[in-house]
């Protein structure tokens, strides 16, 4: 599908619990706040949680009379008729449509998808120019990306979700010409240095070179984003005293300078000044 206009930016991971739809909001608020319009689009309609973000984020500031800036939302559900190639094509259209609403009226297309393969989340990746994904900390976590040498920890066969982006990195080539900057994410870091976490980093790096693709450190496990979920806040707006910001002090500070440090990682094409601590520090007026 060629296009011009937004850069879009896909989250994805054939493996559940990586954080997906936590990072993606993320983005998208980053570049909120940082002056560029986002729009975004959920292709999971099992779990939805990107949407479920978006739902509270909206009855949070309703309910409060206040103003926080949210992304222009999609939510895309699967097609479930009898014929493969009808749904297939029912998705497309929809799909479509759904890009071309935005794509030349927004900055930032971020586009989240499920812990599983279909027709969506395949659309989804052949459009990405910047393709994020993030792993958790764990050699567990990393079969979804490659087969490892059980003595030598290196990549010797790729897996399934590798594959679903090899060929999708191949189909943007064919079409535009161009390549997937494809990034893989640390997430959920232990705060403690271990055996395990310098073998997952080693790891990382050598599949990384296999396929082509570069690693990013990326955020901490931290109670923090499982408290703001219920109101649709992220670490960089401001928090009242019910959003938790008796955790701003310490976890809501240095997970903001980390998804800052990422945000830098990605290259993204960003000309307005990043969005500076200080005005996510403050806190809501009554």
């Amino acid at each position: 599908m060629a296009r011009t206009g937004a850069h879009v930016i896909v989250v994805g991971n054939e493996k559940g619990g990586s954080g997906k739809s936590t990072t993606a909001f993320h983005l998208a608020i980053y570049l909120l706040h940082a002056g560029h319009r986002v729009a975004s689009i959920d292709v999971d309609s099992r779990q939805q949680t990107f949407t479920h973000y978006v739902r509270n984020r909206r009855a949070y500031v309703q309910e409060r009379g206040i103003k926080l800036p949210s992304p222009q939302h999609f939510h895309l559900p699967s097609a479930w008729g009898d014929s493969v190639r009808e749904n297939d094509r029912a998705e497309f259209d929809v799909f479509r449509r759904a890009v071309g609403e935005v794509e030349q009226r927004a900055d930032f297309l971020i586009i989240d998808t499920p812990g599983f393969d279909t027709n969506l989340t395949r659309l989804a990746h052949s459009l990405a120019d910047t393709l994020v994904t993030p792993v958790n900390d764990s050699l567990i976590d990393l079969n979804v990306l490659a087969r490892l040498d059980a003595t030598t920890g290196q990549p010797v066969e790729t897996s399934h979700y590798a594959r679903l982006v090899q060929r999708a990195r191949s189909e943007r080539l064919a079409v535009s010409g161009e390549s997937v900057d494809w990034v893989l994410v640390r997430n959920r870091i232990s705060m403690l240095a271990s055996r395990n976490a310098r073998q997952v980093h080693t790891t990382l790096e050598a599949i990384a070179t296999r396929f082509g693709c570069r690693v990013a450190d990326g955020i901490a496990e931290r109670v923090i984003f499982r408290s703001l979920f219920s109101s649709g806040l992220t670490v960089f707006d401001p928090l009242d005293d019910e959003a938790g910001a008796d955790a701003a002090s310490v976890s809501h500070v240095a997970a903001r300078q980390e998804y800052r440090n990422l945000v830098a990682a990605l290259n993204l094409p960003i000309s307005r000044p990043e969005l500076q601590p200080e005005a996510a520090a403050l806190r809501l007026s009554a």
